[in-house]
């Protein structure tokens, strides 16, 4: 066999090798996405209904009351005689008597006897008296007689009932809200108390403060809740009698802060406790400071999460500040969020994202929920967890939530869990995690949903909510509560400035806060009279204006579910990237729409297989939203401004549904731009792209007028809308980077046949014709690289590197579609390294035959690029990577085998000047620098800014991830990726000089010395 033929035949062995490892890289990509999807078992919740609505029924003046002296009693009596000051008329008198026993003071159970002029509460305890009087004074607010209930026993159904700590201690600074650029999930709250030095805590703002905190307590207490989460945990702990301590050292000042802390909300807890309020301290897990930290470290030799001592710490502080502070009743644990995005700049108490494994989380309820029973206290987990494994998914993973819990059934022990299978949003399943376990349960809800507009839209949950605790409740009799927040949940500032019972239009979430608790309360409560009551409290006493608020709310669902979603793709449940991303995805973290190729392309393709194709039902969605929209807005604006008790509460009610209206429509038109041109990408079609530049033409118009409309408005803020015009800028230059793709691809064919011929026909003689002959034989035949380019003129020479090298450079520009800089500076600084490293290890040897094969190689990769842009440019590039798995499989196998084959026959063609070893240390050593300097700039940059600038670029991801999560948190690619990457390019450099430099060895150098 002579050497030709084997070098030939060990070429199709690398080939077929090469090719078999990009298939193999291909099938691995494809499941790292993991892109899949299956139909959604939907809740199924009635639909609304409107009551009738009658006129509301005066109230009586109450003449006498004869109720227990107690400061509790006192409150409720003050909010009934609110309630009656506030109807706008009463009629007749009555007396009031309240009785109440010394049972057991959990249970809220009373009697309502007597006549309708002399009423009379029994209850067998103080919590039943009180609620007794709450009841009467919500009855008068929402217009019913104060005889309604009389010779009923009332109870609840859940005796549980917890809010958040909804806006107390927060400030309302519009100079906070009008950037809209703030994404940290901190409430801040109680910012204006604290102070950096002794003595730590500003009494006035303290003052303050507390009354914040009991208009706020008497509140939920009218609602009926009877529970409340209070941040914070380690701020007020000492560990004074930790063993091997001090945590805190001589001149550290955290323990002074704790006790300062501790006395300046003693007071808070100590009178919601008064007031019938359990207060839990609301912490994650692990909770730190920096030399709490430390001391566990040194101590353990890192935050090792499974060993009990660690947990014994925490159990010691507990035991500190339950005996400090008897009003606590417990602590509430969340272990699945934590970092960054929560802390407040400045002060050192910080959360890790640490309990990550089942060990960990069996171990720390063990030893919490021990110290809680000693101390007879309680601890709430929360199940929200985010990862992967069993703690990763024991949110919505049955399976996962008994390999974490199951055996764990301490009665000092509650898990509570959202009610939907995921975050909070619409079209995902009831969270069937809920109907088991041994241990105490209880839901969560959200009054001012994040994900839908942050309470800025009207939106009626009641039917949604009644079915999910009726169901919930048939299967699960362990369920004993629920927990509202009627603020917390996403980030503070990056949204409308509507603050619980403080700023905005507040009063539109407070619906679902007052469902939350009344069916609680009473699960088949009419969910619609709930509503009339809220309307009748906070709006007009008028039926006919009370009634078309009513008929409002009941299409705010709809306008929801079908303006900030998109129907087939959200009544799918989609697996990506090891993660479930939620049915919204086109819209960020509430007000972001996003650009992005990969979340639209993948919509789309779920969209368009889960309606056969019919893309027209997934836009239809959107207009139907605008027009329950505007129908919600006439109904409002129908009604006489003179039937209010307030003027300016109609004009925020007409200004939220124009702000609903104007958004809604805004979506629409970019719902349709998007789905067109995904279908333009996916068909090829004319059609749908004239329908997508119509619809660009539209959203940009719309979304014009909205900037101009709201921006800098802190109440109804102007949506983020940076992703969106990045991706319309983008998808602007689709076509005419197909064309130029094209128009490259005609000339890199045409440089490759002209090589191809050269050799048998008269072009041999042309200009430029040998150095296409060259890069062509080099190109497949790198080991004739040398003497392809013997004899060759100085033009040939230099197009020999000219023709690729631009070649490379305009299909990387089109394949950016001329808009990522970052992405061209990275890579073509990349190739340009590994050329230079290459020209210097060859010394005076003549570079040609290596320029030739590698630019030959280039020309087969850039063509097999311009082939895929050369449909509907890099939008189709991107789509069918997103939704094809053939096409990006096919494509990754032949681009990888031909990048390997670049430095392959680089080796190849420097053989022959240089040997096997020496040439394989020059590759080597070119690929280390090509490797090593652009990562040590990505390093020297930081790589969360980098990922950032080269995705908003491209519009690969989301754009909202390196504003809200961070890109490498969300991928877990770890901070220091392109450091490690730096080095082990160096070392490659190092080991390929090693082997680039002449060998010689002490017998040859003394045989030369001889000569």
């Amino acid at each position: 066999m002579t050497t030709a033929t084997r070098r030939g035949l060990l070429a199709v062995v690398v080939t077929i090798v090469l090719l078999g490892l990009g298939a193999g890289i291909g099938v691995v990509v494809g499941d790292a996405l993991g892109i899949r999807s299956e139909p959604a078992a939907q809740m199924d919740s009635a639909p609304p209904v409107v009551p009738a609505v009658a006129p509301a029924i005066p109230p009586p003046v109450f003449t006498a009351v004869d109720v227990p002296q107690t400061e509790r009693v006192g409150v409720a009596m003050q909010e009934l005689m609110d309630a009656v000051a506030a109807a706008s008329a009463r009629s007749g008198e009555a007396t009031l008597t309240v009785v109440a026993g010394g049972g057991d003071d959990a249970d809220d159970t009373y009697r309502l006897t007597g006549t309708p002029a002399a009423l009379r509460v029994e209850a067998e305890s103080q919590t039943g008296a009180v609620r007794g009087i709450y009841d009467l004074a919500a009855g008068i607010r929402g217009g019913h007689s104060v005889a309604e209930h009389l010779g009923e026993q009332v109870t609840s159904r859940l005796p549980f009932r917890m809010v958040d700590l909804g806006a107390v201690g927060v400030t309302p600074d519009p100079a906070q809200w009008t950037p809209g650029t703030d994404y940290s999930h901190a409430s801040k709250a109680f910012a204006d108390v604290l102070l950096p030095d002794a003595p730590y805590i500003d009494q006035t703002a303290l003052a303050a403060a507390y009354d914040d905190f009991d208009v706020f307590l008497r509140h939920s207490l009218a609602n009926g809740y009877n529970a409340v989460a209070f941040p914070g945990l380690v701020e007020y702990l000492t560990f004074a009698d930790v063993p091997d301590g001090p945590v805190y050292g001589e001149g550290d000042d955290h323990a002074a802060k704790a006790l300062a802390l501790r006395d300046a909300f003693g007071p808070f807890w100590a009178h919601a406790a008064d007031l019938g309020m359990k207060v839990y301290l609301r912490t994650d897990m692990l909770t730190l400071t920096t030399p709490l930290q430390q001391y566990l470290e040194r101590r353990f030799g890192s935050l090792d999460t499974e060993n009990p001592e660690l947990w014994d710490v925490y159990a010691a502080g507990l035991d500190e500040l339950y005996a400090a502070e008897p009003a606590l009743s417990g602590v509430l644990i969340r272990i699945g969020e934590a970092g960054r995005v929560y802390d407040v700049p400045g002060w050192d108490y910080y959360s890790a994202l640490a309990v990550t494994s089942v060990d960990a989380v069996r171990t720390m309820l063990q030893t919490l929920t021990a110290q809680a029973e000693a101390s007879r206290k309680e601890v709430i987990f929360r199940s929200w967890s985010v990862g992967v494994g069993a703690v990763g998914d024991m949110h919505t993973n049955p399976v996962s939530y008994e390999a974490v819990l199951a055996g764990i059934d301490s009665p000092a022990l509650i898990v509570s869990t959202k009610y939907t299978l995921g975050d909070f949003y619409s079209w995902v399943p009831l969270n069937d995690t809920l109907e088991q376990g041994s241990q105490r349960r209880i839901i969560e809800f959200q009054a001012r949903r994040e994900f839908e507009a942050f309470g800025s839209f009207p939106n009626d949950l009641g039917p949604q909510y009644q079915w999910a605790i009726q169901k919930l409740l048939a299967a699960n009799p362990r369920i004993e509560g629920i927990w509202n927040w009627t603020q917390d949940g996403g980030p503070w500032r990056a949204g409308p400035m509507s603050l619980y019972l403080k700023s905005g239009f507040w009063q539109l979430y407070e619906l679902d806060t007052q469902l939350a608790a009344s069916l609680a309360r009473d699960p088949g409560a009419d969910v619609g009279e709930i509503t009339v009551d809220w309307a009748r409290r906070w709006f007009s006493d008028d039926p006919a204006t009370v009634t078309a608020i009513a008929e409002a709310m009941a299409l705010s669902r709809s306008a929801v579910e079908q303006g900030l979603y998109i129907q087939p793709y959200a009544e799918q449940k989609v697996a990506a990237i090891g993660l479930e991303p939620p049915p919204m995805m086109w819209i960020f973290e509430w007000d972001i729409l996003t650009g992005d190729s990969a979340a639209l392309d993948v919509i789309y393709a779920i969209a368009r297989d889960a309606t056969g194709g019919d893309v027209d039902t997934a836009i239809a969605g959107g207009r139907q939203a605008v027009t329950d929209a505007e129908q919600m807005r006439a109904l409002i604006g129908s009604t006489d401004p003179a039937t209010w008790h307030d003027t300016s509460i109609r004009d925020a009610f007409t200004g939220t549904m124009d702000y609903q209206v104007d958004v809604l429509r805004m979506l629409s038109a970019y719902r349709a731009m998007v789905l067109h041109q995904a279908q333009w990408h996916d068909t090829l079609s004319a059609d749908a792209y004239a329908a997508w530049s119509a619809d660009r033409d539209a959203f940009e118009a719309l979304a014009a007028a909205h900037v101009d409309r709201y921006g800098g408005d802190v109440f109804f803020p102007s949506w983020n809308l940076a992703a969106a015009e990045l991706g319309v800028q983008r998808a602007d230059r689709d076509l005419a980077m197909a064309w130029m793709a094209r128009a490259l691809l005609l000339l890199a064919l045409a440089w490759v046949v002209i090589g191809m011929l050269a050799a048998r026909t008269r072009l041999v003689g042309r200009p430029g014709a040998a150095a296409a002959r060259a890069t062509w034989i080099a190109s497949f035949r790198p080991w004739r690289a040398r003497e392809s380019t013997l004899g060759m003129l100085p033009l040939d020479r230099w197009l020999l590197l000219a023709v690729p090298g631009l070649l490379l450079v305009a299909t990387r520009g089109v394949q950016t579609s001329f808009l990522a800089p970052v992405q061209l500076v990275l890579t073509l600084g990349a190739w340009f390294v590994f050329v230079a490293v290459v020209r210097l290890l060859l010394g005076r040897r003549s570079p040609w035959p290596v320029i030739t094969a590698v630019g030959g190689v280039m020309v087969l990769r850039c063509i097999v690029t311009l082939s895929a842009l050369s449909f509907t440019g890099p939008g189709g590039y991107w789509f069918a990577f997103w939704t094809d798995p053939v096409r990006r499989t096919l494509y990754i196998s032949i681009a990888f085998a031909l990048f390997v084959w670049v430095f392959v026959a680089a080796g190849w063609a420097l053989a022959s000047q240089l040997g096997a070893r020496r040439a394989s240390g020059v590759v080597i050593a070119a690929v280390g620098a090509g490797l090593a300097v652009p990562s040590a700039v990505v390093a020297a940059i930081g790589l969360e800014s980098a990922l950032t600038a080269w995705n908003d670029q491209l519009g690969l991801l989301p754009w909202g991830l390196a504003r809200i999560l961070g890109i490498t948190v969300y991928l877990g690619i770890p901070a220091d990726t392109a450091l490690w990457a730096a080095v082990f390019g160096a070392v490659l450099l190092v080991i390929g000089v090693l082997l680039a430099v002449p060998w010689r060895s002490r017998a040859g150098g003394a045989a030369a010395s001889v000569r």
